[in-house]
């Protein structure tokens, strides 16, 4: 299928031009930058758990990363907290440590989105057929799901002709098509976007919980029609409003 983009040639001005702008920022405190880190990480875990059910709060969410117990609280919840914070935090290693990504980076931030959760299925592919809830797209046969990911680790590498946002949004959109994993697929996905935006250079975005139809709609016309301009107006939305948040603070 062939990728359709209805953009304007200077469509990315405003964010390159913020990215940059962040970028030329200097003397920078290593307490404010961390304490940036630290929001965008909890906002990040707590939105990306809650578009897939969990009902921790934000609130709840951060006493958790505290090593706190919520009570009334499943320990599968309190495990996904657990478990998309430390992904983060491995995104961070392969970016510091210039890392590519490949089917191996994949199947291991997999592994820790369902550590302790489903470890029968952690890092490996699908070995039976799946739908996804509310989608039209039906994913393919898991036979072909390996073959699938080869081909999409490939096809990653020759869209550097692309602007780092369609890349990064491409990259999520076709993972999440191919739906290699029997769950957290979802959060895998968004955690690998946010990997190739900040190998890029630019921040990860958080997409809001209360962004999710729009998010879900712009992911099955992707997949239905080849069409990924509103999944790229979306996440493009996301790093320009990261992008001033960070302005704003620093």
């Amino acid at each position: 299928m062939e990728f359709k983009f209805n953009l304007s040639d200077n469509y990315f001005d405003e964010v390159d031009k913020l990215n940059s702008k962040l970028n030329d920022k200097k003397n920078i405190s290593k307490e404010t930058l961390k304490s940036l880190k630290e929001s965008t990480n909890l906002e990040w875990t707590y939105n990306s758990n809650s578009i897939e059910g969990n009902t921790l709060t934000l609130r709840e969410t951060q006493i958790v990363l505290e090593g706190i117990t919520v009570g009334g609280k499943s320990l599968k919840e309190h495990l996904e907290v657990i478990n998309h914070d430390k992904a983060i935090f491995f995104l961070n290693d392969l970016v510091k440590d210039k890392e590519p990504i490949n089917e191996w980076n994949i199947k291991n931030i997999h592994e820790l989105v369902l550590k302790k959760i489903d470890d029968a299925n952690a890092g490996k592919y699908r070995n039976e057929n799946v739908t996804i809830k509310g989608a039209t797209h039906i994913p393919p046969d898991y036979l072909i799901v390996p073959e699938l990911m080869e081909k999409l680790i490939l096809s990653y590498e020759s869209w550097k002709k692309y602007h780092p946002i369609i890349r990064a949004t491409l990259l999520h959109g076709e993972l999440v098509k191919i739906h290699p994993f029997v769950d957290g697929n979802g959060r895998t996905s968004r955690l690998i976007m946010n990997l190739s935006l900040m190998k890029s250079g630019y921040l990860p975005v958080i997409i809001k919980k209360d962004k999710r139809l729009d998010y879900y709609n712009a992911l099955d016309k992707a997949h239905i029609t080849g069409d990924y301009t509103d999944f790229i107006k979306l996440i493009t939305e996301l790093e320009i409003e990261m992008l001033e948040k960070y302005l704003k603070l620093l």
